[in-house]
């Protein structure tokens, strides 16, 4: 494997938020992406803390449902309408991954490791995103587009209610993943030299 073709996928990945229910895989194949990532994605002291949902279909559309109803709770009515919208275009799009964090690993390693116990709730968010890219890259890869959102924590009780989830799984992002209907706008870079810094070469 060139290094290259890591780097090619790393540039294809995009937020893509124009997305339709034609995906160009099939669901069995997105599984067995999602699986690859949770078990490859590196985690601190191997805790394999991330959790992982995906639902397709009339579920993805039911995950939506809560995340508007618990949205028109606190917006108000005459302010709805924009928040409308973006959630008709997560549901006109195919499934919805939701990234987990167990909270039982994290306070089981802080009670372990109690040197290192403030550290461990990000350690965990940092292996969470990192099956996140993961995940997205291989998507991309493989022709899915997708979006990543922040509605938690206000679905949070509705979905683990829903699936029967432990308490202890906490919700940290939904990718939104779906067959591309429109490709993302051209992308901006901050200059380099504000970013990076080479020494000792």
């Amino acid at each position: 494997m060139a290094y290259q073709d890591l780097q090619q996928a790393a540039e294809v990945r995009r937020s893509i938020y124009a997305l339709n229910k034609n995906l160009p895989v099939s669901n069995e194949e997105i599984t067995k992406i999602v699986e690859h990532a949770v078990l490859h994605t590196p985690s601190s002291f191997n805790s394999q803390s991330t959790r992982v949902v995906v639902a397709f279909g009339a579920e993805h559309e039911k995950v939506w449902g809560f995340v508007e109803d618990a949205l028109r709770a606190i917006v108000p009515a005459d302010k709805f309408e924009p928040t409308a919208q973006k959630l008709v275009m997560f549901k006109a799009a195919a499934a919805t991954i939701l990234f987990f964090e167990d909270q039982d690993v994290v306070k089981g390693l802080q009670e372990q490791f109690p040197s290192y116990a403030e550290n461990f709730p990000v350690w965990a968010d940092h292996a969470n995103a990192m099956t996140q890219y993961a995940l997205w890259t291989t998507l991309a890869a493989a022709g899915v587009g997708a979006n990543l959102q922040h509605y938690n924590p206000l679905p949070d009780a509705a979905i683990a209610k829903e699936y029967g989830l432990p308490e202890s799984w906490k919700l940290r992002a939904q990718m939104v993943i779906g067959g591309i209907a429109a490709p993302a706008g051209e992308k901006q870079f901050a200059p380099l030299d504000e970013r990076l810094k080479v020494v000792g070469a």
